[in-house]
C-alpha cells in the first residue's frame, strides 16, 4: 500500500500570483512558511517553506483570499519533477499539489471594509453553515406498547428455548 498525504497550516510568504497554461487552465505557484511544532530550549524556532501549486478554482480561491502573511491550510499531496538546466545540469524540485484550501482563522470583526487593510474580505457562509443540526424526533411505531413489548412478538420464558 502507498499513501501520499501532506497537511499544512502555514502562512503565505507573498502574494500569489495568478497564471494561465497554454490552454487556458489557471494555475498558481506560491510559498508557505510553517514553524515546526518543537524547539530546543535556548534556540530560535524553526521554520520550513514548502513550495504549493494549485490549479483551476483552487488557483483562482487562493489568488482572491490568501495574500502575504495570511494563515492556509493545504491537504495535497508531495510530487517531484526534475529537468535539466541550460548549463546540462540535473535538477530536482519538490512541491505540495494542492488538493483541498481551506481558512485557518475567522473572519475579522464586521466593520471591516473591502480593501482597507492587508487581510482579504471573506464572504459570510451559507446560512446554517457551522450550526449544529436539531436532535431527530423519534416516535414508538404504534405496533409497540408502552412496555416494549409488539403483539407479534412470543415472549420466552428461558434461554433453553432459544432455538440457537
Amino acid at each position: 500500500m502507498a499513501l501520499n498525504k501532506i497537511f499544512l497550516i502555514g502562512n503565505m510568504v507573498a502574494d500569489p500570483e495568478l497564471k494561465q497554461t497554454a490552454n487556458g487552465i489557471p494555475v498558481t505557484s506560491f510559498r508557505v512558511a510553517v514553524n515546526r511544532k518543537f524547539t530546543r530550549q535556548g534556540e530560535q524556532p524553526q521554520t520550513d517553506f514548502f513550495d504549493v501549486v494549485c490549479w483551476r478554482q483552487q488557483a483562482e480561491f487562493v489568488c482572491k483570499y490568501f495574500p502575504k502573511g495570511k494563515q492556509i491550510l493545504i491537504i495535497g499531496s508531495m510530487q517531484s519533477r526534475s529537468w535539466t538546466d541550460q548549463n546540462g545540469q540535473k535538477r530536482y524540485a519538490w512541491e505540495v499539489v494542492a488538493d483541498e484550501i481551506s481558512f485557518v482563522e475567522r473572519k475579522s470583526g464586521d466593520s471591516q471594509q473591502l480593501g482597507s487593510s492587508h487581510d482579504s474580505y471573506l464572504p459570510e457562509p451559507p446560512a446554517g453553515y457551522g450550526t449544529q443540526p436539531s436532535a431527530p424526533s423519534y416516535q414508538t411505531p404504534s405496533s409497540f406498547s408502552s412496555n416494549g413489548a409488539s403483539g407479534s412478538f412470543e415472549e420466552i420464558s428461558s434461554d433453553d428455548e432459544l432455538p440457537f
